[in-house]
Formats: structure tokens, sequence, C-alpha cells
């Protein structure tokens, strides 16, 4: 092929001058021939690249098809059921949704519904009508001053930064018109996240937004933004799902002066978060810092986020919990299969627990040590539809957060470029041409019309089974399509119950 390349190349190149002197003139050669001769003559001495230097014009169609292969899977390749990380299928139902247009489905399911991958709910034969009001869950223990009413579904933790500054503003606006609450993520509160709707301010181990100079925590700080009113509750980040013990990253071509200066940071710089908080070694640590932030915040709900890895930890720190009486007011889970902008692939692939094994420990573990009722648990990872949503409260989670499926309802489109600032939504960038695209208001309405038309799927399920509220779902109202049995055969296993009983 080589050999053939560099016998036909100066046929074509002198069929293509003689074409074009003949129809264009003798300018043909220096405008068109003259730079494909010289980027051939370059590539062939070139040493970084063996494709181009082999095939000095050629080669470069490789790198242009490598360049559009997610959108060619996407457009052309892709089946509505087997998108990665989430299906055509789920993605169309986000859309409609957020736009408030048809949002059913023709001509039956398109799973598989035999295989062992099926899961369904069981309904009643005596269905109900579903509820109008929109059930809410209360955040807060004994040791809370201000408890808080949460929705059953929220904004989960997204930084400024990592998404644009109108996307911020438009999931806000969205969850002050919706009700429901509007996490943080690790960048700390920027003036887009004020826009009236409820926060959950995520404290990482970056410490950004509450950061002393040497890259600790800052009591004094923290406790003025904590005391802004639209701050609900505080999340303390341990781990994320997606890169469970690496610190976040926010590449250096997001981190522009204004995001350096709200997270108190260096600018144009790639800034990882640490792996871990820089003083907590141990349960106590985890439980007084708790404690800490409690009383900065004036009594608000305080809990912390984690994907489960080592099991036997998690025993420790309640069991601690118990010894020194000082325990959260709510546990964020986090599932392997979440979400990130930026993440090694090793982490991403192959650290940490999935959720529904991790939330199932989370929830009987904290059954074990009678702390159950006093420590809600919220659900993260790849909720989407009225069904996970239903299906994670059956798994023990009070209620869920999502990420993707919010991205989704202000314009992702899940081009898979969130980590080098060329989202073409405008969502996951902070380059201004590309955000300039995303229309504050239309978004914002769509965030809340995606939350408030998901609400009321869950609700007409619920109705399905006979039901008026997601606290009546139970694990033994799903079924698997290749046994139709309960699926405590599927998330109840011995490696699990195990860590517990």
């Amino acid at each position: 092929m080589r050999h053939t390349f560099y016998i036909l190349t100066p046929i074509i190149l002198v069929f293509v001058g003689v074409v074009g002197y003949y129809y264009a003139g003798w300018w043909w050669s220096y405008t068109v021939l003259g730079p494909l001769a010289l980027i051939g003559l370059y590539n062939r001495v070139q040493s970084n690249h063996t494709i181009l230097r082999n095939f000095p014009l050629l080669g470069y169609f490789r790198y242009f098809f490598e360049t559009i292969s997610p959108e060619i899977q996407q457009y052309f390749i892709e089946r509505s059921t087997d998108g990665k990380p989430f299906s055509r299928n789920h993605r169309a139902l986000v859309y409609r949704r957020a736009k408030g247009v048809n949002d059913t489905h023709p001509f039956g399911t398109q799973l598989e519904i035999n295989n062992d991958h099926y899961e369904a709910i069981r309904h009643s034969i005596y269905a109900t009508p579903p509820v109008k009001d929109f059930p809410r869950v209360t955040i807060g223990n004994g040791s809370c001053r201000q408890p808080y009413s949460a929705s059953i579904l929220n904004v989960s933790a997204m930084s400024y930064g990592a998404l644009s500054k109108n996307a911020i503003m438009a999931l806000n606006q969205g969850a002050k018109k919706g009700n429901f609450y509007h996490n943080t993520g690790e960048g700390a509160i920027s003036d887009y996240h004020l826009q009236g709707g409820d926060l959950v301010w995520q404290i990482g181990t970056g410490y950004f937004g509450c950061r002393r100079a040497d890259g600790g925590f800052d009591p004094d700080l923290f406790k003025e933004k904590a005391a802004l009113p639209e701050v609900k509750m505080i999340e303390i980040k341990l781990s994320q799902g997606a890169k469970p013990g690496h610190g976040g990253v926010l590449p250096a071509i997001k981190n522009n002066e204004e995001i350096a200066k709200i997270r108190g940071v260096e600018p144009h710089t790639t800034i990882i978060s640490p792996p871990s908080h820089r003083d907590i070694h141990g349960p106590e640590d985890l439980l007084h810092f708790i404690q800490q932030l409690r009383d900065l915040s004036d009594g608000k709900p305080i809990g912390f986020k984690l994907c489960v890895g080592r099991t036997e930890e998690f025993i420790d720190l309640v069991e601690k919990m118990i010894t020194l009486q000082i325990w959260p007011d709510f546990i964020t889970v986090d599932g392997a299969e979440g979400g990130t902008g930026a993440a090694p692939l090793e982490f991403s692939d192959s650290v940490g627990l999935p959720l529904e094994p991790a939330l199932i420990f989370v929830h009987r573990t904290l059954v074990k040590y009678n702390l159950r009722k006093e420590v809600k648990i919220i659900a993260s990872g790849k909720v989407l539809t009225a069904f996970s949503i239903l299906r994670m409260r059956a798994l023990g989670a009070d209620i869920c957060n999502s990420a993707r499926a919010f991205m989704f309802s202000v314009g992702c489109i899940q081009a898979l470029r969130c980590n080098n600032n060329t989202c073409p939504t405008g969502v996951a960038t902070t380059n201004k041409m590309l955000t300039k695209g995303l229309v504050v208001a239309d978004k914002a309405e769509r965030a809340y019309k995606f939350h408030h038309n998901t609400i009321h799927a869950v609700l007409e399920l619920l109705g399905a089974c006979g039901l008026s509220h997601t606290e009546d779902i139970t694990i033994d109202m799903f079924v698997k399509g290749d046994e139709m049995v309960a699926l405590t055969n599927k998330y109840f296993p011995d490696s699990v119950l195990n860590r517990v009983d």
C-alpha cells in the first residue's frame, strides 16, 4: 500500500494540476498543489507521527475520522437501547420531558424482557389515580436545628468550571421554580448559583470557597458562606463514584481568572484536589468535622458523600457514631457508574462498588445499628427515569440525586467532550463562544419541566401499584425478566449481607 501511494501521489498531483490549469489557470498550482506539496514534504521528514510520515496527505483522513468518531457512533451506528453511558431512548425521554412534549413510546418495548438484565415493577389490579402532591422528605436529625424538606429528585454535584455559568444559572433557576435543590459541586458557591434556588454546598478535599492560602480549611470563610439563606444543607465529599480515591480535576483550559478567584487557586493551571481531606485520618476525625460544620452553620443539616470501597471502614465509622453519639443528617451514596467531566480511565472503569450493592449495604448497616431513622440516604448514580427513582427507594434510598439527567435537560447531547472545553452545547465548557449558545431562561424552564414531569411519572407508577408515596415501595415489588422472581435474589446476596449480619 505504501509503495502504491508513492506511485499514485505524483500521478494524481500531475493530473489535478493539468485539469486545474486547463479550467482555472496557472494560479491553481500555487494555491492548491503548492501547499499540499509542502505539507507532504514536511510530513516526510517529521518524526512525531508515523501515519503522516508514511502517508503524508492521506494520513490526515485518519485523524479527521477519529475526531468525529463519537458523532459517527451516536448518529449512525448506535441503536436506540445500547448507547453508553445512556441509551438514545433514555436521552430522548429526558429531552421530551424537558420540553413538555409527548413522552410516550410507540409500538412496545425494545428491551429483551426475558434476559437477566430486564427488571420490572409488579403492578396491582387495584390501581389508583396518581396523587397530586409531590412527595418530600425531611432531612435533619435531633442535632439539626434547621431541617430541610427535600424533593425526591434533585440536581447532583456539578461545579462551576466543570459546567458553564449559563448551565449553572439555568439549573439553579429551574430548581427555584421546581422547589428542588441544586448541589454546588466541590468548586465553591459562585454568583451563578445564587439565582434563588435551594443549594447543597459541597465541601471537597480542596476546600474551595472556604480555603486558606495553604489549602487547608478556613472556619471563618465557611461560617460566612454557610449563613447564606440559599444554603440549605452542607455535604462533605469524601469520594466520588467515577473516581473514588482521586481528587476532582479541573483542566487548565477551564480554569480562567474568575473560576480561580472563586476557588482561591492560581488561574490557567490544572487543579487536582487532594485524594482525601487533610485532617481526616480516621472515623473520629470525620465525625468531629461533621460536628464542627454543624456548629459553624448554626445547625443546618450536615452529611457526607462517598463511593463505598472497603466495607469494614464504613462499619467502623458507624460504630464510632454510636460511641461518640455524633452522626450525619444524611449520607449520599455514589456508585462506580457515576459520571464525571474528567478522570483517569482506570478510576472510572475499575475502582469502587456499583450503586446497588453499596446502597443496600449502607442502608442495612444503619438499620443494624439503629441509626436508619436518624440518617437519610441519598442515592446518586444514573438516576434518570421514574422507574429508577422507585428502584433506588426500594433498595434503601430516601431521595435521589442526578447530574447527567439534568445536563440532558439543559441541552447536553452526550458528545463526550466534557474534559476538553469543547462541549458543543455550552453545558460543560467555559468557552464564551460556546456558552452563549445556551439560553438561560429557556433551559431553566426545561430543567423545571424535566423534574416536574419525572415526578409526575413517579406518581403514575405508584398509582399503578396501588400506592401513594415512595415510602410504600418495597423490593419485593420488583421482578427480574429471566425468572420473574423477587429481586432479593439479585440484590441481597450473601456477599453483601454477611458484612452486616
